[in-house]
């Protein structure tokens, strides 16, 4: 009987043994496993991160079982993390929790912070000027709640709602990380496809209970009644999932998360995600377009660029607010020295927020420590302005700015001001400051005068004329003397070694100053650690109020930045009504005309709506003549007026906004099965049903992604809607659909424009002026003609349109209109209805093709031979 010989087990080290223990606990991270001086990652990790770092893989024996191999020093994690993390990666970072040469075993370890690209305090991980959410969902049938968590600043926001009103806020708001609840993964993926990084979270980090305990705990309060969302149940479900979170990452030092703050929609004017894309506020739709931000970000910090893009999230939508903001704009414009030169003090400030994140949780550098420092010393000439300045806005903003004087005394007494960023390359505590840390440096950087000191002293002892003083690694610092004065050695000194000329001895006094000596420079580092420790600790009371000064700081900024952009760009105060009207005089889109090439003028226009006379108006003109940018800038205005910003126009009145709504441009979703078309009355429907009288609605082109005859009817259903609903939206709405210039005759409040274009020699010329009454012509030829379009087909062209005005009856097409009766046979203007005996033939020759049948070959010498029906080669 054969003898049956069983595999060999795979032998594994204790090294692998311990890391395939910690691996399993984070099985969806890359584990950074320290191992001496170096951070090592095993198999599949390896991989990966070898591919992401360009690091090289190797493989090595792990006990019987070869592993690939991928490492880099420890002290180049600030370099390789951040590649990690924006590569999408979650990363375990897992050190040695003991001195390898305290114990004979394996050394203990464990992870201490994992990394997701949500999660993060690394400096290059992040972006100064763009916050780092991190957001939690909790699904519940049609509703929703959501929180939005920044660790690196301590800004943390809660809301609930509607579907359609998370995913508004999720666009604002662009987390870099999404957490949500396992069981809901097909609502998720449903709403926000593969747009975010995303992580699901075991379903009992749900619970409500368990979710309003877990934020009564941290913020050791009875209740949430003072945040705001005591009784917001979907919202606490998700504020308290994202605080699980943050513990089961291994990131419990909070402090600085002081406040959940409600998002309250009925403060601020509401944005869909379209209208944000649309009016391009974060990011232009063109590989070479500017965004609004770009033209407004001229903040002199960080904290003013982050505060700066959530004021253009959500824009203010109460009259006193936002005159509270325009009020400090116009008193900074006229006072320019004053302005100045708080800019300049602000220029001197770090980013408080994220240094009193870092100071909580214990992350916060020596050299941060003096940043921190003098960011607190530039507070004062900032205070002291605004609190004289006598604007009322000002003042309380200057009254709220909290000095901190005791911080700023225990930094200059305790931290040298050329201190290191690491703590470890040592030279951080002052000297004077601890009697026993200026001993150890004493003897780490004055040894040689020691032993000097030794060596003359002993020899006025002795009487030896030449003592000598050395080290070897057997017995350390010893004494040497020649053999003739070796009668003259004393009795303490002790003999260690015999040479041919001459005797060594040690001292008392020599061990233990060599044990300082080799012990000196550990001692520092302890004790310099210690002290360090200690006063990070104290700084951790001033939290809340280096927040508070942070907070102040960022919205003084913006607002000085308007005013001086408004400066500038010659922008004006907007006057704000309580009524429903909008009047723009002389209005400029704020993008466009800081691109215009150098010395050309951006051509202004006024725009006047309101609910009893001009409630829509109709805009005709041809492509590339200026629709869509008066369109888009009439929203910038009112967008920039309800930020707190002057707007580019000669005055503005502006009713207060309570959303806008744009219907702009392209945006066919084709990959997920959805035509231009149906993209285009997705959108719609949700401008129609979500519509107040308080709305800025902008309509362009509605209806042209299907057939002629059908986009006018609908354009037509649209515009009467509008006009005819309770609630009387104001309205722009651009067309190339000359017909709808005749609803004016039967809608009182529907008014015709268009922009102005000349013709000059069969050539256009686009003045770009808005004027009154409606255009009869597109001009579409003529802008094909100016795209480069090749002669024959331009000439062709001309004729088809020749041929089609002839055949049509203008006067037939109001009436059908007017009687909101648009026949359905025929609507679809047909190429094949066209005289022409070769575009017949062509018919004839594509109806008897079978195109199922046909292979690639037969189809090109089909088209081959069609080509030539038409004359062509």
């Amino acid at each position: 009987m054969a003898k049956t010989t069983k595999p060999k087990e795979k032998k594994v080290t204790p090294l692998m043994q311990q890391y395939n223990a910690i691996k399993a606990k984070y099985p969806d991270a890359i584990l950074l496993f320290r191992v001496g001086d170096f951070y090592e990652t095993f198999g599949k990790d390896a991989i990966r991160a070898s591919k992401i770092l360009g690091i090289v893989l190797t493989k090595r024996a792990n006990g019987s079982a070869n592993e690939e191999l991928a490492g880099f020093p420890y002290h180049s994690l600030d370099t390789y993390l951040p590649k990690l993390v924006r590569a999408g990666e979650r990363v375990a970072i897992c050190e040695q929790l003991e001195d390898p040469k305290q114990t004979k075993k394996i050394v203990k370890r464990g992870v201490t912070e994992l990394v997701t690209p949500g999660v993060s305090y690394n400096d290059k991980t992040l972006d100064s000027k763009n916050n780092n959410y991190l957001a939690a969902l909790h699904f519940e049938k049609e509703q929703a709640g959501i929180s939005f968590l920044d660790v690196s600043t301590g800004e943390f926001y809660a809301a609930q709602g509607s579907f359609e009103y998370i995913d508004k806020l999720v666009q604002s708001f662009q987390p870099s990380e999404i957490v949500y609840q396992k069981q809901k993964s097909e609502v998720y993926t449903h709403l926000f496809k593969d747009q975010y990084y995303s992580f699901k979270m075991e379903d009992w980090a749900f619970n409500f209970d368990f979710c309003y305990d877990k934020l009564k705990s941290h913020f050791q309060t009875n209740s949430l009644k003072g945040f705001g969302i005591d009784n917001e149940k979907l919202a606490c479900i998700s504020a308290g999932a994202i605080l699980q979170y943050l513990e089961e990452t291994q990131h419990k030092e909070l402090n600085h998360i002081q406040a959940v703050n409600r998002i309250d929609k009925d403060d601020f004017l509401w944005m869909d995600r379209f209208t944000i894309r649309n009016l391009e506020l974060f990011g232009s739709t063109g590989n070479e377009g500017s965004a609004l931000i770009d033209v407004l970000d001229d903040c002199s910090s960080a904290m003013g660029s982050r505060t700066l893009r959530r004021w253009l999230s959500f824009p203010l939508k109460h009259k006193e607010a936002i005159e509270d903001r325009h009020n400090v704009v116009e008193f900074l414009t006229n006072h320019l020295q004053q302005r100045d030169e708080i800019t300049e003090h602000i220029k001197q400030m770090g980013d408080l927020e994220r240094l009193s994140s870092k100071i909580a949780t214990a992350r916060i550098s020596p050299r941060e420590v003096i940043l921190l420092k003098n960011s607190i010393k530039s507070l004062e000439p900032v205070k002291e302005s605004i609190e004289q300045s006598g604007q009322s806005a000002l003042v309380r903003m200057g009254k709220s700015i909290q000095l901190c004087e005791a911080v700023i005394n225990q930094i200059e007494i305790q931290i040298r001001e050329d201190a290191p960023v690491q703590l470890q390359k040592g030279q951080v505590i002052k000297s004077g400051v601890h009697i026993e840390l200026d001993e150890y440096r004493s003897i780490a950087f004055g040894a040689k005068d020691h032993l000097d000191q030794i060596c003359i002293r002993e020899a006025e002892r002795t009487g030896i004329p030449k003592i000598k003083i050395a080290f070897n690694n057997v017995f350390g610092y010893y004494l040497e003397v020649r053999n003739s004065h070796k009668d003259k050695v004393p009795e303490d000194w002790h003999r260690k070694q015999t040479l041919v000329n001459a005797e060594r001895y040690i001292t008392e006094e020599l061990k233990e100053l060599e044990t300082k000596i080799l012990s000196s420079q550990a001692k520092i580092n302890e004790i310099e650690q210690k002290l360090f420790s200690d006063l990070v600790f104290e700084l951790m009371k001033y939290i809340d109020a280096l927040q508070k000064n942070a907070q102040v700081v960022s919205q003084l900024d913006v607002l000085s930045t308007f005013s001086r952009i408004s400066s500038v760009n010659q922008y004006q105060r907007p006057v704000m009504l309580d009524g429903y009207s909008l009047d723009i005089v002389e209005g400029r889109h704020p993008v466009i005309e800081q691109n215009l090439p150098l010395g050309e003028s951006y051509i202004s226009n006024d725009v006047f709506l309101d609910r009893e006379d001009q409630q829509i108006i109709m805009i005709t003109g041809p492509n590339m003549s200026g629709k869509s940018a008066l369109l888009r800038q009439t929203a910038l205005i009112v967008i920039l007026a309800q930020m707190g910003c002057f707007v580019p126009a000669k005055s503005a009145e502006i009713g207060i906004v309570d959303k806008v709504f744009t219907r702009v441009g392209a945006s066919d979703n084709i990959s997920l099965g959805e035509s231009t078309f149906m993209v285009e009355m997705n959108e719609t429907a949700s401008i129609l049903n979500n519509l107040s009288d308080r709305s800025l609605i902008l309509l362009d082109e509605i209806g042209r992604g299907t057939s002629t005859y059908d986009g006018i009817s609908i354009a037509w259903a649209i515009a009467e809607y509008l006009h005819e609903f309770k609630f009387k939206a104001k309205t722009l709405f651009a067309t190339h659909y000359h017909e709808l210039n005749e609803m004016t005759e039967q809608f009182e409040r529907i008014k015709n424009f268009n922009v102005a274009v000349r013709e000059h020699e069969q050539k256009i010329v686009f003045i770009r002026k808005l004027q009154k009454g409606g255009s009869e012509h597109s001009f579409g030829i003529h802008v094909a003609k100016m795209a480069g379009m090749p002669k024959p087909l331009i000439k062709r062209a001309n004729q088809i349109l020749s041929d089609l005005e002839s055949s049509r009856s203008k006067e037939g097409n109001k009436e059908i209109l007017k009687n909101n009766q648009v026949e359905q046979d025929g609507v679809q203007l047909s190429f094949f209805q066209l005289d022409d005996p070769s575009l017949v033939n062509i018919k004839e020759e594509l109806e008897k093709v079978d195109i199922n049948s046909l292979t690639p070959i037969e189809a090109l010498m089909k088209l081959n031979q069609i080509k030539k029906m038409i004359g062509g080669k």
